[in-house]
């Protein structure tokens, strides 16, 4: 198991009264070695801890004093302390079997590992859960959780998987929802395999048997051209609206028998059905908001001021795979490291504004930059042929990519990136903002982050 790393220290907290210093590794708290950031979290709250650490080759005790509940104040470089569990399926339209070669090594990694689900929001399926996970998860409250159903037919689900445990490892989501913990789930809908009548079948599945579900995200099957399945295929317009109508139908559905509409479809269908999007109450607070469920619409609110409430945090699909913890685990820096956030490049003031984004995010933003009147504003569309296939969203753009669109564009403009796009300031393919032949404004992705940039701008 991994010692964890200390990467920051908040100048006023009680680990820096104590004398923790960056570049420390903590061996045990009060005698126990943590095995992932939960429970480095909840030692660390008691009043008193003693911190065992190793630094520069010697082994040192250091004693914390604080109120308890308070945390010790320094952040460590990785969420979980000892092995990732990987995933034993084969799911066919598995994203990290559609990577193309040669990127980091931790990308390729396919977890599915319940700490993963709670601190990220990383999907599981649940076919490696055992009872002693349970446990903990009932004992700690580690709650919510996002379980990848796909499918409530034992036969459907396992075959998807490609796993026979897929027939049974939601007996695990029922023995979840039967203690209390808040769990969502996904349903990722494949033409051919979970569509239709299957798709249909799962909804009252669901209904029949977890109706206690927080929420259920319908989203489309996302295929790149390294796809090595030759099964997989985008949905047609005809499939979208399908899948639109059967959500919509079951939204009644669930509202009559539950008093919520619990399923909702991506922002995808909608735009690939070429359909408006649902007004922004349908979506009852955005919970699945971080799996492309009400986007478009918490966006726009952000964007025209309807409210100055950011839905979710904009973490992007890797976010957990370089290893820092999540929000709420970390300490503040003091080391300027921010995160990928660049300053602003030195540009006049009045010159023009483009923002940088995918295809669906300019399918997006463009009604409604251009609501706003501003002529100054335009969009610049990066087409993903690094993915390929469909891959449209701009949380999956690469370097080269934006690179190449960037090269075309006049200098002297203002360019704006969402910070999606990158994880600890690089691109999925590696390059940072620096790389592009223009200089970038990384801004937060959501509506206020840019209304206050425009703003900014004297409109």
């Amino acid at each position: 198991m991994a010692l964890p790393l200390v990467v920051a220290v908040d100048p006023d907290s009680p680990a820096a009264r104590a004398g923790l210093l960056p570049g420390d590794e903590i061996v045990s708290l009060n005698g126990q070695a943590p095995r992932d950031v939960i429970e480095y979290r909840l030692l660390a709250d008691e009043p008193d801890v003693d911190v065992a650490l190793r630094r520069g080759g010697l082994e040192l005790s250091v004693a914390v004093e604080k109120d308890a509940g308070a945390g010790l104040g320094i952040e460590v470089d990785s969420a979980l302390f000892d092995q990732v569990r990987t995933c034993d399926n084969h799911c066919e339209f598995c994203f990290i079997f559609q990577l193309p070669p040669g990127l980091r090594k931790s990308l390729y990694v396919k977890d599915d590992d319940y700490r993963l689900s709670f601190l990220y929001g990383n999907f599981t399926t649940l076919t490696r859960f055992t009872e002693a996970d349970l446990e903990r998860v009932v004992t700690e409250g580690l709650g919510p959780l996002y379980v990848s159903i796909h499918a409530t037919d034992p036969d459907v689900r396992s075959t998807m998987l490609r796993n026979k445990r897929g027939a049974t490892s939601l007996r695990w989501l029922r023995a979840l929802l039967d203690h209390g913990i808040e769990v969502h789930g996904q349903v990722v809908v494949c033409p051919g395999q979970n569509d239709g009548a299957i798709l249909e079948d799962t909804l009252a599945g669901v209904l029949d048997r977890f109706p206690e579900l927080a929420s259920l995200a319908v989203v489309p099957l996302g295929v790149s051209k390294h796809s090595k399945e030759g099964g997989l295929r985008p949905h047609t317009v005809a499939e979208a609206e399908v899948v639109v109508d059967l959500v919509t139908e079951w939204q009644e559905i669930f509202r009559t028998a539950l008093g919520h509409r619990l399923v909702f479809a991506a922002d995808e269908y909608y735009l690939l059905a070429q359909r408006p999007f649902p007004d922004a109450r349908t979506y009852e607070g955005f919970a699945m908001h971080e799996d492309g469920i009400g986007m478009a619409r918490a966006f726009e609110s952000e964007l025209l001021g309807v409210t100055d409430e950011v839905q979710g945090v904009k973490s992007g699909f890797f976010a957990w795979v370089d290893g820092a913890p999540p929000e709420g685990y970390r300490a503040p820096r003091t080391n300027g490291d921010g995160d990928g956030i660049s300053d602003r490049p030195p540009v006049p003031a009045d010159a023009p504004v483009a923002i940088v984004t995918g295809e669906y995010g300019a399918r997006v933003l463009e009604p409604l930059v251009a609501s706003l009147g501003r002529r100054d504003v335009r969009i610049v569309t990066v087409k993903n042929d690094f993915f390929g296939g469909n891959i449209a969203v701009a949380g999956l753009l690469a370097g080269e990519d934006v690179a190449r669109a960037l090269m075309g564009e006049p200098e002297g403009h203002r360019y704006l990136l969402p910070d999606v796009c990158l994880s600890k300031g690089a691109f999925l393919d590696g390059p940072t903002p620096a790389d592009l032949p223009r200089p970038v404004e990384v801004l937060p992705t959501d509506g206020r982050a840019l209304r206050t940039a425009l703003l900014g701008l004297g409109a």
